[in-house]
């Protein structure tokens, strides 16, 4: 049975407030009501998070973590706990999927919920989103905006104008009155470029926007991006709300605390960043069939490389190869230095199968995947014999590493500077060769980032 989309179809947009910070500050009392930023603690690190104290000083995410110590001196400033921060959106995208079984996850903090059709189930729409807010406050301990609206545009833009802490709802008849008065800004797409353009065509609110006729929007803006803003300023949108969200690519970068020089540092750390992506894409149950990586010069030339896998592949050895191979298939400016790396996967399938491969056995992948989640996401780099290590002492296995049921570690000392770049471990994770099926002479390191 259909239903009519324009009158009948409800959707929900729920949004953790401050959400890093909030969970910090749960976590420890004792920093409750104070300024809390979350982010980078280096000299080029930025600020994921922050929390309301803070905000009131200025300090916003994406903003350098230098200028928010100088807005806010006596904030608080903590490295993001991400594992935590994981557990505590599960807890929250388990309430959510008791109201509705089409629950989109946009990121860690927010999501879409379609509650079409969830009226003979839980009453009316209006009280599920208030009991939704609720249980998420209750059981959770943690703040949330929720907006409730015809469609996912409209229940996003109600979220934000609950902000912080409230519930928002956008009836049919309301929408006109609702996004008048809204800057053009707040509309999906509307960058800074977008809006300037506009606002140079005495155009600043939705309301400003409604009243452009559709051939002048397509005339300054062309004619899919011109529809689009046309469709918007009347809050029309048809997305649905995907359950499992297609995801087409999974990348990480880090922007290092002092430059990079030399390929086996800068391989090093491909390879630790190729682990985090193979986890990741593991975890979400798929395969990539592009490898990508991305290197930002200190003079801030950039650099992008890609190839295509001849078969597509999660293993973590595999995929810091090729991040690797990229690397090396270009001019290394050692004078330059490296500011930040970033490997990318796309061409994402679902992981039906998992081919085998006759150099790499899937058996190691795994391996690799069991220690990380036992020692931690973050605390290991990988290597292969013949590649420079952080020190000299931590050496390369070989078939005669002690074979005991589980990974050991053995204590090596400690290596050059502190936790969190390269050349920081401090213990080495013997895998054993025998159980994890480690080809005779095909040796692996993993290089404990911090105790």
């Amino acid at each position: 049975m259909g239903y009519d989309c324009a009158m009948a179809r409800w959707i929900l947009h729920v949004d953790m407030d401050a959400f890093f910070a909030s969970v910090e500050q749960l976590d420890r009392p004792e920093l409750r009501g104070r300024p809390v930023i979350v982010g980078g603690l280096g000299r080029r690190g930025v600020v994921s998070t922050a929390s309301y104290e803070a905000r009131a000083f200025g300090v916003h995410s994406a903003m350098p973590t230098a200028k928010a110590r100088k807005l806010c001196p006596h904030g608080v400033f903590l490295a993001p706990r991400f594992a935590r921060y994981e557990e505590a959106a599960a807890a929250t995208r388990a309430i959510l999927s008791t109201f509705s079984p089409v629950v989109e996850p946009l990121s860690l903090d927010e999501a879409f919920v379609d509650l079409t059709g969830t009226e003979r189930l839980h009453g009316p729409v209006e009280r599920t989103a208030q009991e939704i807010h609720r249980r998420i406050r209750t059981e959770t301990g943690l703040p949330c905006s929720v907006g409730l609206a015809p469609n996912k545009l409209l229940a996003k833009l109600a979220s934000e104008v609950a902000k912080p802490g409230g519930v928002h709802i956008v009836h049919e008849e309301d929408v006109d009155g609702f996004l008048a008065p809204l800057p053009v800004g707040r509309l999906w797409g509307v960058g800074p470029q977008t809006a300037r353009k506009l606002a140079e065509r005495g155009v600043h609110t939705v309301g400003d926007l409604r009243g452009v006729d559709a051939s002048l929007l397509h005339s300054w803006f062309g004619p899919a991006a011109g529809a689009q803003l046309w469709r918007m300023a009347r809050g029309l949108d048809d997305s649905p709300v995907h359950s499992v969200r297609d995801a087409k690519s999974i990348s990480q970068e880090v922007t290092y605390p002092e430059d990079l020089y030399g390929e086996e540092d800068i391989a090093r750390e491909l390879r630790q960043l190729a682990m985090a992506v193979a986890t990741r894409l593991a975890e979400e149950a798929l395969l990539a069939t592009t490898v990508r990586i991305k290197i930002r010069w200190a003079d801030f030339t950039t650099r992008t490389r890609q190839v295509r896998l001849p078969e597509p592949t999660d293993h973590p050895v595999l995929i810091a190869d090729e991040a690797v191979a990229l690397l090396r298939r270009g001019e290394i400016q050692a004078e330059v230095g490296v500011r930040l790396l970033g490997v990318g996967l796309a061409g994402l399938i679902a992981a039906t199968f998992r081919p085998e491969h006759l150099f790499v056995p899937s058996q190691l992948g795994a391996a690799l995947q069991q220690v990380r989640s036992r020692h931690g996401t973050q605390s290991l780099s990988l290597g292969f014999p013949g590649e420079g290590h952080p020190r000299r002492e931590a050496g390369i296995l070989n078939p005669g590493a002690k074979d005991d049921a589980d990974a050991k570690m053995d204590e090596r000392g400690r290596g050059r500077g502190g936790c969190g770049g390269v050349g920081q471990c401090d213990r080495v994770v013997r895998l054993p060769n025998s159980d994890h099926g480690v080809p005779s002479g095909q040796g692996l390191v993993l290089l404990s980032a911090c105790g």
